[in-house]
């Protein structure tokens, strides 16, 4: 190809958003909901009783969670294991995770994880059937290029990122639905306003 030829990539894409909170957690939560997560706002001095009634609602008695989880959000009334590089064999025995996130996204109503603080490591996101993800309203962005900027770190540390758009599901399959295929059936969100 002659270097005359070569077209410009035009770069005209929206790079940072303009929503206020309020729109973008609106928006957030209505992408997500779309995408048939579970979904609640809940005030920080509230969030061990809305984890223990999150788990409750779905028969969520036994949990991974990162080593990291802070334990003022595990409720004694039920059984956390923590991952301490459990086996495939004990995270499938577990009935659900509790993770954190990096980021998430309002356009999308996706969520971002790397690893990082309150994540733990991917494999936990992905075996157990019910995943309960702690969103923190400042976590969450407007457009994908604030969140890719915020994951640059991780990117360039060549960690591995999760991005989450509702639970597990496809319909690759005699094209119908089929959810739980790829990792948890139940995607539940908790964000976390004060």
């Amino acid at each position: 190809v002659d270097a005359s030829e070569v077209l410009e990539v035009r770069r005209e894409y929206e790079r940072e958003g303009s929503l206020g909170v309020g729109e973008r957690l609106e928006l957030f939560q209505e992408r997500i909901v779309d995408y048939k997560v579970i979904y609640r706002q809940v005030k920080k001095q509230g969030l061990q009783s809305e984890i223990l009634a999150s788990c409750q609602t779905n028969n969520i008695q036994k949990i991974c969670v990162p080593k990291d989880l802070p334990k003022e959000w595990q409720p004694s009334a039920l059984n956390f294991i923590e991952d301490t590089d459990l086996d495939y064999q004990a995270l499938e025995a577990c009935d659900g995770v509790i993770t954190g996130c990096a980021v998430a996204i309002a356009e999308t109503g996706s969520i971002a994880l790397d690893g990082g603080k309150y994540q733990g490591r991917r494999v936990i996101s992905l075996l157990p059937d019910y995943h309960l993800c702690i969103v923190f309203a400042e976590q969450v962005v407007d457009v994908v290029p604030e969140a890719v900027k915020q994951l640059q770190a991780s990117i360039d540390a060549k960690r591995p990122i999760t991005l989450i758009s509702g639970p597990s599901a496809t319909s690759d399959i005699e094209l119908s639905r089929v959810e739980g295929v790829h990792g948890p059936r139940t995607l539940e969100v908790l964000l976390v306003i004060n």
